[in-house]
């Protein structure tokens, strides 16, 4: 029988239009089988956890697909403006408990597995972090995307989709070895390729102009070294309301061009050599760029992201609009993370101009009004710096218009201070001497109609020092946007005791408005409350323990103060501080001096860089002191000391939860915000800390009685360096001379001399900006304050409950809501999934 051709006048059944998805268990099981058998070609006799966790992830992402077309398609019918989020890092850690936890079918899952004969908890930890980030700056990232799709605000994310993360961390005689991350080894089921939005990517080559018709004269990029960038999205669902946002990663592709001569003339290696550089862009989050290798490849993988996000947005505008740019700064705002993506203002300048036929006037206006700049450090070492010849080589185009926005912002400069040429060289985009340098954070000042910092003192240091000048010129592009993070994944996902207890007193309605937790106050004096919030604490003690015990083998006792510092290590973040005083602990132990005496379990974790000479000497040290102590049996009653390797997102949803006392020790002036001090509160820890980033935001919530604060402030740190002494600290301290002593003495390296000589020096030197021993004393002071607060379990209780219940101001649904009304100007939108 012939086919039948389907007549014009019958009704098309739509190949879009499906049934909704069902989300009762049953619905579950059903889907997940059908996955597992059909699709994976999984049978009886397969025993691997690997398809089963794949098949749960494909039957909850077709739950996560359908809302998140809806999404699409209502903010599309609402013509929403939009913002884009450049971030060269999301750390979003796992995904198959955080869509559970969204689509509020944890319950089902939980059942519809059991059914089967299947443990949920472990398909969770079969999951790899995902090796987008490296610390808080991608954490944050995660944190906003979060949140953004839970308000239902058009936020998109923009960032790589890395092979390899950072590296995996493990402990080798106590030092930090570094080995590679492949977190896609097995797969990613949570992403979406989408080739078709591919974008080319040039590098290279060299800028040729021309006159048009009417003599007006153009530039184009020629004769370049092409790349593809291939989309893979991520869906970032909102928490329970029917959203689903996107994070758009790009891989790096080579273009179709193969010299199939050399192939065929047997030279194999040079005919995929493009292919090989092409695929690296893309291959590892932040390669070392000591090197100069190194820094070619980073300038690469900016440029590679900014260049394609923007080419991703133009296309969908051109695509609506055609070339009427003049409503494209109305509809659209870029929000650069740092200033990894600052490239993507002279590159849009370069895509509306070159591409798109704008003058330079409209162009700068445009961009201008559209990208918005967060800084995130006070180290002016940190602020990125790039080689003029390094542009020349790399993007030439880019180079000429950023030497073009230097002129004409330079011009501006001079007439705000006549004859200043000390000003004008200070604030120049281009760094002028024997190698001149690109200043990538006033490139994103100058060309930013917004710059915020992420606490308010950081916000406020910005204004008085490193950015000063630019603050006289613009006062009104600075504000302050304090961070946060998301109470879904950092309370309600991953603390679910406490979830639970609280739920019980105040309803759900905190978990997305956390600012309900002040309802918790008057529960702090209530005794029964109390004795339940001490349950499910010691509860999440257990858990930890269970963590240390398994991948450091040291056993922490729950009922010791479990002490906590886990973060990148760094010398500003002083975990130095730390470790003195743990080994301040093990003198007094030694010397018999444990009278009314605080049990303790120290942990430590974090990342140094590969480069980090000092960083990776501190992990050695505590790796070391931490052995002594653990061995002695004269420290069993006392403390135990661990440090806990390859720390990442899952392991931080353990730890914070377990947490009684928070380390947030910064120099004061150095730390821009923090958002695992927040983490902590958020879990009931209490905070020692010095008045920095966001600990005083913290203080201000929780009342001073609540915080144990030590150390100098900034001024006085600032005041203090053009006389400052430690050896004269040292010698008037008994307690620090001590320490010292043990440490010059070789006690905790018998069989390694000399090795910590370069920390010993750095404490002594009259030149350490760290402020280390100016600040022991106190800290020393501070924690036997918290030591005899933790000796008085109800005080502690109540100190704890009342940390958790001030912490509303630290959501980053709060935070998204100060971006929205000052920077961003959104409209929230609520799909319609009919």
């Amino acid at each position: 029988m012939p086919t039948r051709l389907l007549c014009l006048s019958e009704p098309k059944p739509s190949i879009t239009k499906l049934p909704p998805l069902g989300m009762e268990a049953r619905d579950i099981s059903s889907d997940f089988r059908r996955y597992y058998v059909r699709t994976l070609g999984r049978d009886k006799h397969c025993r691997s956890t690997h398809y089963v966790y794949n098949a749960l992830s494909l039957t909850l992402r077709d739950r996560l697909m359908e809302r998140w077309q809806a999404t699409y398609y209502a903010y599309d019918a609402a013509k929403s403006r939009f913002t884009y989020y450049l971030s060269m890092e999301f750390l979003i850690g796992r995904s198959l408990g955080n869509a559970m936890l969204n689509l509020g079918v944890q319950n089902a899952a939980e059942k519809a597995m059991y059914d089967l004969g299947i443990h949920l908890e472990e398909l969770v930890e079969h999951e790899n972090d995902a090796g987008l980030g490296n610390g808080g700056l991608g954490r944050l990232a995660a944190c906003f995307l979060d949140s953004c799709a839970t308000l239902g605000l058009p936020v998109m994310g923009y960032g790589m989709h890395y092979e390899y993360g950072m590296f995996r961390q493990h402990i080798e005689n106590g030092h930090q070895v570094e080995e590679p991350d492949h977190w896609l080894r097995n797969g990613h089921p949570w992403e979406i390729v989408r080739p078709e939005y591919t974008q080319r990517i040039q590098y290279g080559g060299r800028t040729e102009f021309y006159k048009d018709d009417a003599g007006v004269t153009h530039a184009r990029w020629v004769d370049t070294h092409d790349v593809l960038a291939v989309p893979c999205d991520i869906p970032v669902p909102g928490f329970e309301n029917g959203t689903v946002n996107t994070l758009r990663l790009w891989k790096a592709a080579a273009t179709d061009e193969f010299d199939l001569e050399e192939f065929n003339a047997g030279d194999y290696t040079r005919s995929v050599a493009d292919k090989n550089s092409a695929e690296n862009i893309s291959m590892v989050l932040y390669p070392n760029d000591a090197s100069e290798n190194g820094k070619e490849l980073r300038l690469k993988q900016q440029y590679f992201l900014a260049s394609a996000s923007l080419k991703d947005v133009i296309r969908h505008w051109v695509s609506h609009h055609g070339n009427d740019f003049s409503q494209f700064a109305a509809q659209n705002c870029f929000q650069l993370n740092d200033t990894h993506p600052t490239i993507a203002i002279p590159e849009l300048m370069r895509l509306l101009m070159d591409e798109h036929g704008k003058g330079w006037t409209e162009a700068w206006k445009i961009t201008s009004s559209t990208m918005a700049y967060t800084n995130h450090t006070l180290l002016p070492e940190a602020l990125e710096r790039w080689p003029v010849r390094l542009f020349q080589q790399l993007l030439p185009r880019l180079l000429d218009i950023i030497y073009e926005i230097n002129a004409r912002f330079l011009g501006e400069v001079s007439k705000h201070w006549p004859g200043d040429t000390g000003r004008l060289k200070a604030v120049s985009i281009i760094e002028e001497g024997p190698a001149p340098q690109v200043r990538m954070a006033y490139l994103a000042i100058v060309g930013s109609f917004s710059v915020n910092g992420v606490a308010e003192l950081h916000s406020q240091l910005l204004k008085e020092g490193l950015f000063h000048d630019f603050y006289s010129i613009w006062p009104q592009k600075f504000n302050n946007k304090t961070n946060g993070v998301t109470p879904r994944r950092w309370v309600a996902w991953c603390n679910p005791g406490m979830t639970e207890l609280i739920s019980s007193e105040i309803g759900h309605g905190w978990i997305t408005d956390l600012s309900q937790l002040s309802q918790l106050k008057p529960l702090a004096e209530n005794a029964e409350f109390r004795r339940r919030w001490h349950e499910v604490k010691q509860e999440n003690k257990a858990r930890l323990s269970k963590l240390v015990s398994l991948e450091c083998n040291v056993i922490f006792d729950p009922s010791f103060m479990f002490d906590v510092q886990v973060k990148r290590i760094h010398e500003y973040k002083r975990q130095l501080l730390n470790i003195l005083h743990v080994i301040h602990l093990y003198d007094r132990i030694k010397r018999g001096d444990t009278a009314n005496w605080t049990p303790r379990c120290v942990l430590f974790g974090g990342k140094a860089a590969p480069g980090y000479a000092m960083a990776k000497r501190t992990i050695k040290l505590i790796n070391n002191v931490a052995k002594v102590v653990n061995e002695d049996p004269a420290t069993q009653d006392f403390l135990r000391v661990a440090f806990l390797p390859n720390y990442r997102v899952s392991a931080m949803e353990v730890i914070a939860p377990g947490t009684d006392l928070s380390e947030q020790i910064s120099t004061a002036g150095k730390e821009a915000s923090g958002t695992g001090n927040m983490k902590f509160m958020m879990n009931g820890a209490i905070t020692i800390g010095t008045l920095d980033g966001a600990n005083i935001e913290i203080r201000e919530e929780v009342g001073p009685d609540n915080f144990i604060l030590f150390g100098l402030t900034a001024p006085q740190v600032e005041a203090m360096r053009s006389h400052y002494n430690p050896n004269e600290i040292i010698a008037k301290d008994e307690n620090l001379g001590r320490v010292l002593s043990l440490l010059e003495s070789g006690f905790f390296n018998q069989f390694e001399p000399q090795i910590f000589d370069c920390i010993v020096d750095s404490i002594r030197n009259p030149h350490d900006p760290w402020m280390t021993a100016a600040d022991f004393p106190a800290y020393v002071d501070a924690q036997r304050t918290a030591s005899l607060l933790y000796h008085d379990r109800d005080r502690w209780l109540r100190m704890s409950i009342l940390n958790s219940a001030a912490s509303g101001r630290f959501s980053t649904d709060r935070t998204m809501q100060d971006y929205n009304r000052d920077i961003w100007h959104l409209t929230p939108v609520k799909p319609d999934r009919e």
